[in-house]
């Protein structure tokens, strides 16, 4: 026993478990402000997922501070933080940083994040929005006071004896140190967090503008000095907040489409439990093969479909209609929607986290997250800024004080103003108010932006490239020849189409609106059609060949086909024609008249292609082109030096979605070709898409038009301060001034929309 315990004592100790970094901080670290476990998602690739809400944002310089150091921690793939929602979104594997880490990171940096949830979003925004109006008004209320004790000194500057003056400067130091302390915390904490995170942010010259101001006054009246700025001190922090507040409000008018459309969730669903009972729940807790109750009035909570009843909906978020759709039992409903003339019951098929909602939010998120060239190159200029505002900072103190008559005092105070007239804001701001009104806007038309710099290609676009099937068709053809087929044939064949989901197999039985027939052994053969039995006798719906018709295709015909036959009787042929869509034509010379340049591209026959084409007024068009056909010409067209916007819907379509210049597709589309595309387009309605043309140019235009105004200011505003001609409190509104000017301009945008 000895022995064996010796053996043990001296064998080789084991290697320690590897610890990532990120890893042993967060366990040498205190517990962090929330436990995140409960809302991390793990993907099928292995990835966890986080979102979560930071109220504290406020400017561009915040995203960078949160998303730099983030990234800086191992296994983070991706961390985006949307300055309209507040929302942080990360991508990371947690086998290598735990969910606690993020959180204990934020933390550090001030930034204390909270659960994403709509409701809380809008509870933190309202309770941050009171803080600021709390900070201002003291701040208002203490400027007042101090500047009645400071007119009094100045009207009695020459009588005044020096205790009398020395007792109005300590008092209004009584009522100025702690405004400052308390209303400049908004700043404070901001550039504190920057700082700590060895980064700079628009907040640290503006912290440091009101604390030199209130330090010189302090050590003016150590001094016994005949001035002090006390009344500059909290009168400058008083326009700051005003500033601010103001910002905040513009912003507030061109927030995030997606924050807009979590606005249009319901809070709550009425589930009918098995007993015929009902009870309320948060849409949260709703799970699929529930039933809920909507009554008239109501949103409709989940998606699901109609089990009893029938009514009108709203569906303007889903179809890009305005005129209420009827629905009844069977049919389909979407979380979002508005139940507008009788109650209705809907059995649950999605949770509320895989509703369409959520998904059009998804996609407006990722395009509104995602970073833009002209947002990168803000981005870029915004990061050179800080460290250049200190400098000229430095600069103009070194030369006032160096070149001029006045002492360190002047030289401080237009130290002070340069300090706060070169913020930023206006630049990092020209982008995103642009994008989030602009998608707003196309969101309003049924189009969703899916990505980050569609809206800047869509406007570069001079040529447009349309597929036909289900793009500039409905892409649900209709019985043509009803007529002469009998009632025994159609029941038949819709009995034997009921068990495909091809689209000829579903018009076939859409016409016939009898009793179906049982048969039995039903199979589909790939490329071919349908075959059953009916007592024993074989019965086949699909192409001509197969179905006993050996006579070929008439290559001038521009309908499609289906043939019948059964036994040995003679086949019976159905004829189909997909209809345009409704605003097809209006769509096509919408398009030339913005672009230029339209032509059709489509994989149907060529007899069905040229009617479409002639119906359109198309001159250029390709008939029977593949998957690679379509990329060889948009290839093409690129060697032009055209910029193409593709519009597709099919399978065969994604690659070449993939491969234009910018790409388009309708809702219907396959998932494929929706994930391809830059953007999607809900309902019948060809034109919006068009008009989006439109909306994007005149977005580059107010972008340029921001980057104009922010370049302007500061060529002008700076060399003003540098000179002295600008005191602080002149400074702290023209900064503010800047940043509402940029927002107001990007609100030009939904007035120009509502006049044309």
């Amino acid at each position: 026993m000895m022995e064996a315990t010796a053996g043990c004592s001296s064998s080789l100790p084991q290697p320690a478990s590897p610890i990532s970094p990120a890893k042993a901080v967060y366990e040498s670290a205190v517990e962090p402000s929330i436990d995140p476990t409960a809302y991390v998602l793990t993907s099928e690739d292995g990835l966890s997922s986080l979102n979560l809400i930071i109220d504290s944002i406020h400017c561009p310089s915040c995203i960078r501070l949160i998303e730099g150091n983030l990234k800086k921690l191992p296994g983070i793939r991706s961390a985006r933080v949307n300055l309209s929602t507040k929302r942080l979104s990360v991508l990371w594997d947690e086998t290598v940083t735990p969910a606690k880490a993020i959180i204990h990171k934020l933390d550090e940096l001030d930034f204390p994040p909270t659960p994403f949830n709509p409701a809380l979003l809008t509870s933190a925004s309202e309770k941050e929005d009171k803080a600021l109006l709390r900070a201002m008004g003291v701040a208002g209320f203490a400027a007042a006071n101090v500047m009645l004790l400071s007119v009094a000194v100045w009207s009695g500057a020459d009588e005044m004896g020096p205790a009398t003056r020395d007792l109005m400067h300590w008092v209004s130091a009584l009522i100025a140190l702690p405004t400052v302390a308390y209303s400049g915390q908004p700043f404070f904490r901001s550039a504190f967090a920057a700082l700590k995170a060895r980064s700079l942010n628009m907040d640290v010259p503006i912290s440091l503008a009101v604390l030199l101001a209130a330090g010189m006054s302090v050590s003016e009246t150590l001094q016994s000095a005949k001035h002090a700025y006390f009344d500059a001190s909290v009168m400058l922090l008083f326009f700051l907040l005003i500033g601010r507040y103001l910002d905040r409000r513009m912003r507030s008018r061109a927030q995030s489409a997606a924050q807009n459309l979590l606005s249009l969730r319901a809070i709550a669903a009425t589930v009918i439990k098995e007993d015929g009972s009902r009870i309320s729940l948060p849409v949260e807790a709703i799970e699929p093969g529930m039933k809920v109750a909507i009554s008239v009035g109501e949103k409709i909570p989940v998606d699901g479909k109609i089990t009893s009843g029938k009514s009108e909906l709203d569906t303007a978020l889903v179809t890009g209609e305005s005129l209420p759709q009827i629905a009844g039992t069977g049919d389909a409903v979407f979380a979002g929607t508005l139940n507008l003339s009788a109650p209705i019951e809907v059995k649950v098929t999605a949770r509320d986290d895989q509703t369409l909602l959520s998904e059009i939010v998804r996609l407006m998120e990722t395009a509104e997250q995602g970073r833009a060239r002209y947002v990168q190159l803000a981005d870029r200029a915004a990061q050179i800024y800080a460290p250049a505002v200190h400098l000229l900072s430095a600069l103009t103190f070194a030369g006032w004080w160096i070149l001029g008559d006045g002492g360190w005092h002047p030289a401080l105070m237009n130290a002070v103003a340069v300090l706060i007239i070169t913020c930023p804001c206006a630049l990092g701001l020209a982008v995103p108010t642009v994008q989030v009104v602009a998608s707003g806007l196309l969101l309003k038309r049924g189009i969703l932006v899916k990505a980050a710099d569609g809206l800047e290609r869509l406007a570069d676009a001079d040529a447009v490239v349309f597929d036909k099937t289900g793009t500039l068709t409905e892409g649900k053809p209709t019985l043509t020849n009803r007529e002469s087929v009998t009632e025994n044939d159609l029941q038949l064949a819709a009995s034997l189409a009921l068990h495909s989901k091809h689209p000829l197999s579903k018009a076939v039985v859409k016409a016939f609106t009898g009793k179906l027939i049982p048969l039995t052994d039903i199979h589909e053969e790939a490329g071919q059609g349908l075959e059953g039995y009916l007592d024993n006798q074989r019965v086949r719906i699909g192409n001509r060949h197969w179905c006993g018709f050996d006579k070929a295709v008439d290559e001038n015909e521009t309908v499609s086909e289906l043939w019948l036959s059964s036994g040995d009787k003679i086949s019976v042929r159905f004829t189909f024609t997909d209809s345009l869509r409704e605003d097809a034509v209006g769509a096509v010379a919408l398009s030339r008249h913005y672009l230029g340049s339209a032509e059709l591209l489509s994989g149907d026959r060529k007899a069905t292609v040229t009617l479409a084409a002639k119906e359109l007024g198309l001159k250029i068009w390709r008939a029977e082109a593949n998957p690679k056909d379509k990329i060889i010409r948009l290839e093409e067209l690129a060697r032009e030096n055209k910029k193409v916007l593709m519009i597709g819907d099919g399978l065969n379509d994604a690659p070449a979605l993939a491969t234009a210049f910018v790409s388009a597709s309708p809702a219907t589309a396959s998932d494929i070709s929706q994930t391809a595309a830059d953007f999607v387009f809900q309902g019948n309605r060809l034109k919006p898409m068009i008009e989006a043309i439109s909306i994007a140019r005149k977005a580059k235009a107010l972008i340029f038009q921001n980057f104009g105004l922010a370049i302007l200011y500061n060529t002008v505003a700076v060399p003003l301060a540098m000179a002295g001609y600008v005191t602080p409190l002149i400074a702290a509104l023209a900064m503010s001034g800047s940043s509402i000017v940029v927002t107001l301009n990007a609100l030009r945008l939904r007035l120009s929309e509502k006049e044309s």
